[in-house]
């Protein structure tokens, strides 16, 4: 059955009101809300993980709520609301979706992918590799970005490092991010995997 969207306004009201009378909730900024937001994405990846469809629908609430608490926050200062957010990501997905919403070629997932980061690159007019690239990810997904933003610009990775053993790791390290990008193996993901084995 369709999402009739009911359950997403009652939300809103909830979150409005939550701030409008709990004291703890209306002393909260975007700021302050930023470690619950990196709390609640790491405990949903969890619930990915272990594959619990209940557990991953729980964790789905409490990012949502994180999305709803700042965009509640911003609505009163007059920022952007709710809908604006929502506004957002449904031009973003119409205008990288071509092939969905504008008769554009389809293709193989590889070459929709390849498309969407075309279109990406036009809209955002970076000035560096990194650009756009959060510096605390995961050094392993960090490193899988950067590579795949080089060999986009046509650039090599560098050897760098003034410690010849921590360099030659950091090196053998990259070589295994880029085995695993041309194999499509996310190496993040593959490295929880094997730790999870352990356990």
């Amino acid at each position: 059955m369709p999402a009739s969207g009911e359950p997403l306004l009652e939300f809103l009201e909830v979150m409005r009101r939550l701030r409008a009378e709990c004291a703890w909730k209306a002393g909260q900024t975007h700021r302050s809300l930023a470690r619950y937001l990196l709390e609640e994405t790491h405990e949903t990846l969890e619930a990915i993980d272990t594959g619990d469809a209940t557990l991953l629908r729980e964790e789905l609430g409490d990012l949502l709520l994180q999305v709803y608490f700042h965009a509640v926050i911003a609505e009163e200062t007059g920022e952007f609301t709710i809908d604006d957010v929502a506004a957002d990501i449904v031009a973003k997905m119409r205008r990288r979706n071509p092939h969905v919403f504008a008769d554009a070629p389809g293709g193989s997932p590889g070459q929709i992918n390849e498309a969407w980061e075309a279109i990406k690159a036009t809209e955002k007019q970076r000035d560096s590799v990194t650009d756009g690239i959060p510096p605390t990810l995961p050094a392993l997904l960090y490193a899988d970005k950067v590579l795949d933003r080089l060999a986009r610009a046509g650039a090599t990775p560098m050897p760098s490092g003034d410690d010849p053993a921590e360099e030659d790791l950091g090196d053998r390290l990259l070589a295994l991010v880029a085995e695993a990008r041309e194999s499509g193996i996310d190496a993040e993901q593959a490295l929880r995997n094997a730790v999870r084995r352990q356990l």
